[in-house]
């Protein structure tokens, strides 16, 4: 059985919050776009810039439903894009 949850990180303020699993990340895509994700804390960010949705994660598991994803607001987006090294367009 593969492993959802991989090494952990430390993030700020000294929480250690656990990566999902490099595998996982390889295939999970954003069920609305189908744009890759990048994880920031317990939140999968699509990196499609006309929709900015992010998705949580709860003990562990990505939560991968539209209904329960948000909207971030654009300089949210472009902050977890930039620490990600993600460069993205301007939305169509």
């Amino acid at each position: 059985m593969a492993r959802l949850v991989g090494s952990c990180e430390s993030g700020t303020g000294g929480i250690v919050m656990p990566k999902v699993a490099e595998e996982l990340m390889k295939i999970l895509v954003c069920p609305q776009t189908k744009a890759a994700l990048v994880q920031d804390g317990d939140w999968l960010y699509s990196t499609d810039p006309a929709t900015r949705r992010r998705y949580p994660i709860i003990d562990g598991i990505p939560i991968m439903l539209i209904d329960q994803s948000q909207v971030v607001e654009p300089a949210e987006f472009r902050r977890v894009m930039g620490q990600a090294g993600v460069v993205v367009g301007q939305p169509a």
